[in-house]
């Protein structure tokens, strides 16, 4: 039998499924889908998620506070903006044209919630150990914005006063819940303030005069947010089983929605009675009963801190919040909204692994916007699981939105604290870069292929890095007009700019694709093996591939002695498609002979005995002659190491037997024609095989002797034997012989 060394033997099949158009001529790089837009950078541009561009509103920086988060804003009757912030806690009022000013700095670390009545007075709330304060103007005060410092105190005998930065206001200690946090405050229209508390989940009221008494308690550790809808009734938010509570004017609770989340984070009422909730935090229980895990979804207001002054919630003995820094979002489970329509019944708006909703408001138009971190999102929610993208701020967390005097909405924001105002009307002009393709070799660059309405002007540029700011050409225009011929010159890199400006129609792009033609380069082999005694299979390909999809296949492996498989590497930078062909050439000769053409598989095997035995090298030579014209089609081609081929078994010879004395005495020679002996066995009268050495005991010939004898006891002497030989080449091919010794 002819036998051959076994060089592979596990046998797998993978596929491989590359999705590429295909490689051939012109190709195209298209972006039409939310996914590739929201990859650019949008400068007064709004993505939508059904996949276009559109300007967004306006969106101007008001000012900027020293604080690291800004928590809560309130507009004043004569228009003032104050900002109730944190790191360091204080109270800022922003005029028209001015610079913030502290009016208020309490000793609590933060002032979390903010209100301003209709006569202009201030209630700000702080945590920890929270209180709510009444800062108001004195008689005295010569005018605002002198923002001298000073360190008067109120003349109030019944409170503790803090001191202010500014003259002309006095504060006072309005009402001290006796609890460890207030999260949010509400006046109704009647003067009367609400205090959301924590750690016993009670919500206040204070009336004109200073009353105050427990307006509702609930079985939640925190309520974290208060709105009122169109009957005066409270809705209230929690934080630990997410519920969202109908108040009436008497206290009674209604539970109108559990929802599927832990916290709810922020509330808006429309003016049909909607009542639109954002809630955030993986539940984990669904009920109260683990009191002291609770998750509270709050800016870190300075990352960096180790302590209280960097989270207002540490310190707390039966509490174990959550916060978010500037880093990303702590709270697993992303952020949801959720719509409970007048007839009480609950959906799903919108949701996001990544986006935590901080707030949420409608602009003059009422639609819904929601305020996220931790990439300074502005949402604009369309419908279910509609939504645009519509600015981006200059700042982690958009954490609260109001109503501004003369239109639009003024906009807070954390890490850092800063305002700014989200106008009604869209921006003068919007600039959209669209992410850096990389076409991975050198590439002509032809015709943009723009759909969309309204003015746009469509740029380009260029270059052979992958920063644009590293020597890459400046911006040219594309002239959609006439042919649309994109100027940028040839390079490895292409980025695409659109300017919108406001118009009728208003401004949309829908897509843009850029055709090019990548210069083509010759493929590259990695490697080329040979393993004598193994068998390639291909595998069954898959049914119904994608357009544009193409099938690689990985082989079935083997082993068959009488096989030789060639298995090679090669890769194309134009993921062109490839065709081989497969060549040999015998040890001594100077002719490649052809073996196999027309190959498209990376591997091929073939019966051994093709080949005489001997040495031999194998060429595989690639072409990617299918994706391109014959003038233009590239090859390369790469050596096997040497291998060899052995199919013929070594011939066993000359062999003698015979007994003398109480001796058998064995004798008989090996030879092959192409390699060495390797071993050879002898087995008597059918018993086991055992190994022999030959002659001089080293085996690395081609021809081999052997000689030994074997005792013989008792009547075996006088017996017939029978001896059988056997040899193997180093390439395990074997042949036997045999011969009888006469009986005595």
């Amino acid at each position: 039998m002819r036998k051959l060394i076994f060089l592979a033997c596990a046998a797998f099949a993978t596929l491989v499924l590359i999705s590429l158009a295909v490689a051939e001529g012109t190709r195209t790089w298209e972006q039409s889908k939310y996914e590739d837009f929201s990859k650019g950078t949008a400068h007064g541009v709004a993505i939508s998620s059904n996949g276009f561009l559109q300007l967004a509103p306006a969106f101007k920086l008001i000012a900027t506070t020293p604080s690291s988060a800004v928590w809560a804003t309130a507009v004043a009757p004569n228009g003032d903006v104050y900002l109730a912030t944190g790191a360091p806690a204080k109270v800022y009022r922003v005029s028209p044209g001015a610079q913030p000013v502290a009016v208020f700095q309490p000793q609590e670390l933060q002032v979390q919630a903010l209100v301003v009545d209709k006569r202009g007075a201030i209630y700000a709330a702080t945590n920890p150990d929270g209180k709510v304060y009444k800062l108001e103007k004195t008689a005295s005060d010569s005018g605002r914005g002198a923002g001298r410092p000073t360190e008067t105190k109120s003349q109030e005998t019944t409170a503790k006063s803090e001191p202010t930065t500014e003259s002309g206001w006095k504060s006072s200690v309005y009402f001290d819940p006796g609890t460890k946090y207030i999260w949010a405050l509400a006046l109704d229209d009647a003067g009367n303030l609400y205090v959301a508390t924590g750690d016993h989940g009670e919500i206040f009221r204070v009336t004109p005069n200073g009353e105050h008494s427990v307006f509702f308690k609930s079985d939640e550790p925190h309520i974290r947010v208060l709105a009122f809808d169109k009957q005066g009734d409270v809705i209230a938010g929690s934080d630990g089983s997410g519920l969202i509570y109908r108040i009436n004017p008497k206290g009674e609770g209604f539970v109108l929605y559990s929802a599927p989340k832990r916290e709810i984070t922020s509330l808006a009422v429309d003016d049909s009675g909607n009542i639109y909730a954002a809630a955030a935090g993986e539940k984990r229980s669904s009920d109260n009963s683990s009191r002291g895990n609770v998750t509270i979804v709050v800016p870190n207001s300075n990352p960096n801190a180790n302590g209280p002054a960097g989270n207002p919630n540490q310190g707390s003995s039966n509490e174990q919040p959550l916060t978010l820094n500037s880093s990303g979002p702590a709270v697993p489970g992303g952020s949801e909204i959720y719509r409970i329509s007048p007839d009480g019944s609950p959906s799903r708006l919108w949701g996001s692994r990544d986006d935590l909703v901080y707030s949420l408001a409608f602009d003059s138009h009422g639609r819904l916007l929601a305020g996220t971190g931790n990439r300074g999102q502005i949402y604009q929610i369309t419908g279910r699981e509609d939504y645009i993208e519509l600015i981006k701020a200059a700042a982690n967390q958009v954490t609260a939105f109001v109503k501004a005097p003369n239109g639009g909405l003024y906009v807070s924001t954390s890490n850092l604290g800063k305002l700014f105002l989200l106008s009604d009307a869209p921006d003068a002009e919007g600039s959209y870069e669209s992410d850096i393709f990389d076409a991975h070799v050198f590439s002509k660059w032809g015709r943009a292929e723009f759909r969309g309405k309204g003015t746009v002007e469509l740029f380009a540029r260029s270059g052979n890095v992958d920063n644009p700011d590293r020597n890459w050409s400046t911006w040219k225009k594309i002239d959609l007009q006439k042919d649309a011929d994109i100027p940028a010159p040839p390079a490895r890199f292409i980025q695409w700019k659109a300017i919108l400006q406001p118009g009728n129609p208003a401004p949309q792009v829908d897509s843009v694709v850029v055709n090019y033609l990548s210069k083509n380069l010759a493929p590259e082999f990695d490697d080329v093996v040979v393993s004598v005694g193994t068998r390639y299979q291909s595998p069954p390909r898959p049914a119904n591939l994608d357009p544009g999809q193409r099938f690689e296949a990985q082989p079935i492996t083997s082993r068959d002695r009488q096989s030789i498989g060639v298995k090679w590497n090669v890769r194309d930078d134009n993921d062109d498609q490839m065709v081989y062909s497969l060549y040999y050439r015998g040890d001594g000769q100077t002719r490649w002979l052809l073996l196999k053409n027309n190959l498209t598989e990376k591997f091929y095997s073939f019966d051994a005995a093709l080949l005489p035995d001997g040495g031999y090298t194998v060429r595989v030579v690639a072409s990617d002659a299918p994706s391109h014209s014959p003038q233009d089609a590239l090859t390369a081609q790469r050596e096997s190491d040497r291998f060899e081929v052995d199919t013929t078994p070594p011939q066993v010879q000359d062999v003698k037997a015979s007994v003398q004395a109480n001796l058998l005495h064995v004798q008989f020679r090996a030879v092959d024609g192409f390699s060495p002996i390797k071993r050879a066995e002898y087995s008597v009268d059918a018993g086991d095989w055992h190994f022999v050495e030959p002659v001089g005991g080293l085996s690395d010939s081609k021809s081999e002797s052997y000689d030994f004898t074997l005792p013989l006891s008792g009547e075996s002497v006088m017996q017939e034997h029978v001896v059988v030989v056997r040899a193997y080449d180093r390439f395990d091919n074997m042949n036997s012989a045999k011969t009888v010794v006469g009986a005595k």
